[in-house]
């Protein structure tokens, strides 16, 4: 098998062929799917080989203290040999993985062969190909969880014990020096745990992914803003902890510790940072100075890792192993995201170069994953599926919209005439001052005559090219059966016109990918899909009382879809797609409008018996949506409602008839009948102004794009059974 060492004398870095480990009693072969460079314990380590002599004698000082015992005791000679033996010697990397059990060793009943597990330890969680990991350093990784995600579990565990060491209450206000992995993952188990975080560092891009991870603010350890933060939530009396995990040589940490911290405060050392303690600011203010050694309890003691004698629960609470597991637990429940943390992906085969890279500065990361080749690493991708959301690219300046003479109508073509466009689209248009519906076309003359009489057409044709050529023709809307959108919307914006498409834009990614190269080819962007209930007046308002959120919210929508009758082309799902396909990207659309967010991961089930579908969406601040899109409930019952909850505030919708928001001030919209408006008037009264004016879509054409990736992404994760990442194109 293959495994990554490195020689700590010349500083050498390889992916050696050893033997596999032998499966000894009390412990399980694993065959590693992911395992995590932690950036900065082993960047350390690989830094400090690079050094010469006299440079690692300073880096350790502890070691040079034993080696001149060891003079003391044994001389120099015997003295040199042994260390230059010990310097000149493979040593390995890595201490957190996820990966399949491939053998159980006897006294083992707690997995079987084919279990993904999470593992932990500096000599058992290597990167290698197969470790042998005993009993009390794995933990079972949970149903549903991606095992690159469950990779981080020793990581998860040494900020978990970092932060049980602080002891943090609910309501309190806590300091995190250094935002870099284990930082990044401190500030939400703080957030989780209902306290108040404020972030140091030097970074201002790590500064910003911890805000959008929970942090209430973060800042240079040099800016008046952090200060500020400080007084302002905790009302100038200073944190309650403050917990270090940066590294380096400087004591600026524990000195910016000392002075924001409140009297009698935790501070508490979960990194490798310099800590020459102001002995003056620490007694003044009673400060209780706390160290956290690794993953808990249990570490470096040989009895509870090698041996597996757990600690009594009555006794120990938290070990290195239940720390791990409630780390995983966080994970699969949505109240840790990994997911912002992880920088890159590399083959374990380019091991030796991405740490290289790392080293000298042009890999810039916060969490580097391994993937391995084989079963266990096929197994990891499947668990964790991706959808690509494809990039916007537009040619430099891109096409300006076509001038327009001063106050002439805006001239509108019209690509099929069924029924939603009657009722739904060409009634607002119809009777609408500064619109002219220029043209309507169909597949059949009939459908077209009839449209023309309704509406007043001046033409109808079954001529589409004739349509697109015509230079008069500002706007073209596609509202045909939902097969044929993404290639007339392709065909449109070539022709150069602004597009109004009904939901849904494409059924398949190969679709919008060609509907995004018309674009380019182009530089036509001006395109509209129908998403109308972001435009709804009720839900407008309903937002605007619910006002601005600064933590992580929750959204619940009910969509009570019913059956469709017998012979419905909807039904058609072979050439027209599924019905969450061609109607999941309102609901979509209207969750991320809510959250001011694309969402990041799509999570589906269905049951087998019917069409019921629950969908699950996360966001980058770790908001999360939920649509139940159901088939199988009452006729009686509205079809549309939806409930959003954040930072002690819910907004209700029902049905898009009655809202209400709760918060300090309740506001309930008037109890008077009122027809439901779903938003189409407000929706085809911006199009028409982006169209007359030359502005601005009404939607910007990346959030359709990640709409629809989304609704798309909901059919491959009912095929793969997992989550799928929206991974979006840089």
């Amino acid at each position: 098998m293959k495994q990554v060492v490195q020689n700590y004398k010349s500083g050498e870095l390889a992916v050696l062929d050893v033997p596999v480990p032998g499966c000894k009693p009390g412990g399980v072969l694993v065959r590693t799917a992911y395992s995590l460079i932690s950036t900065g314990t082993e960047l350390m380590k690989v830094s400090e080989a690079g050094m010469s002599m006299l440079g690692k004698a300073r880096s350790r000082p502890d070691q040079v203290a034993k080696v001149m015992q060891s003079v003391a005791t044994n001389g120099v000679p015997a003295t040199y040999r042994k260390v230059m033996g010990k310097l000149d010697s493979y040593t390995p990397l890595g201490y957190s993985l996820c990966g399949v059990v491939e053998q159980v060793g006897t006294g083992i009943d707690d997995v079987k062969v084919g279990d993904l597990v999470a593992c932990a330890g500096n000599e058992h969680a290597l990167h290698a190909e197969l470790n042998w990991v005993p009993k009390n350093l794995y933990a079972r990784v949970p149903d549903g969880l991606a095992p690159r995600h469950a990779a981080f579990g020793t990581v998860g565990s040494i900020a978990m014990q970092g932060v049980r060491r602080g002891e943090p209450q609910l309501g309190d206000v806590a300091l995190v020096i250094g935002l870099g992995l284990i930082g990044q993952v401190v500030v939400q188990l703080l957030a989780a745990s209902g306290v108040r975080v404020v972030g140091v560092d030097p970074d201002p891009a790590r500064c910003k992914l911890a805000e959008r991870l929970g942090a209430a603010a973060c800042g240079d350890p040099a800016s008046a803003a952090v200060e500020a933060a400080v007084a302002e939530l905790t009302d100038g009396h200073g944190v309650d902890q403050v917990y270090l995990a940066a590294g380096g040589g400087s004591n600026q940490p524990v000195e910016l510790a000392a002075r924001l911290c409140r009297d009698r405060g935790r501070v508490v050392d979960i990194g490798k940072c310099r800590l020459d303690l102001p002995w003056n600011a620490y007694y003044e203010k009673e400060l209780d100075v706390r160290f956290s050694r690794s993953y808990g309890p249990g570490r470096y003691d040989p009895e509870y890792e090698l041996e597996g004698r757990d600690y009594p629960i009555g006794y120990v609470r938290w070990t290195e192993r239940r720390n791990l597991a409630c780390f995983l637990d966080l994970l699969v429940r949505g109240r840790v995201d990994v997911e912002p943390l992880v920088s890159h992906i590399a083959d374990f085969d380019d091991a030796v170069d991405t740490y290289q890279r790392l080293k000298d500065g042009d890999l810039k990361a916060v969490a580097v994953l391994f993937r391995y080749p084989g079963p266990a690493g096929e197994a990891g991708e499947a668990e964790a599926p991706a959808v690509a959301v494809p990039a916007v690219k537009r040619p430099g300046g891109g096409v300006p919209t076509p001038a327009r003479v001063a106050k002439t109508p805006v001239r509108l073509a019209f690509v099929g005439a069924g029924n939603y466009a009657t009722s739904m689209l060409l009634p607002h248009l119809a009777q609408r001052d500064g619109v002219e519906l220029s043209t309507v076309v169909t597949t059949t003359a009939l459908s077209a005559a009839n449209a023309q009489r309704k509406f007043g057409f001046a033409e109808a044709t079954t001529d589409l090219d004739a349509v697109l050529g015509d230079k008069s023709v500002d706007a073209v809307f596609v509202v045909t059966r939902h097969s044929s959108h993404a290639e007339l919307t392709r065909k449109a914006l070539l022709a150069g016109k602004t597009v109004f498409v009904e939901k849904p834009l494409a059924l398949t990614e190969d679709e919008l990918a060609g509907v995004l190269a018309a674009v380019e080819e182009s530089g036509n962007d001006r395109l509209q899909v129908g998403f109308n209930r972001r435009f709804a007046p009720l839900l407008q308002e309903a937002r605007k009382r619910f006002g601005a959120r600064t933590g992580p919210a929750s959204l619940r929508y009910l969509v009570n879809a019913g059956r469709l009758q017998h012979g419905s082309w909807y039904l058609q799902q072979g050439t027209e797609g599924s019905r969450f396909e061609g109607e999941g990207g309102h609901f979509i659309d209207t969750a991320s409008w809510l959250l001011d967010a694309d969402p990041v991961s799509v999570y589906a089930v269905a049951p087998t018996s019917n069409e019921d579908l629950q969908v699950v969406l996360r966001y980058p601040d770790g908001s999360t949506a939920t649509i139940s899109y159901v088939t199988t409930g009452a006729a009686g019952f509205p079809k549309e409602t939806l409930d959003l909850v954040a930072d002690g505030k819910v907004l209700r919708l029902d049905d898009f008839v009655r809202a209400s928001v709760y918060g300090r001030k309740k506001w309930v919209s008037s109890r008077l009948p009122k027809a439901r408006d779903k938003g189409q008037n407000a929706e085809l009264a911006a199009f028409i102004k982006a169209v007359r004016t030359g502005g601005p879509m009404p939607v910007p054409l990346e959030s359709l794009v990640a709409t629809t990736s989304a609704t798309l992404a909901v059919q491959a994760g009912l095929a793969g059974g997992a989550p799928v990442t929206l991974e979006r194109a840089r």
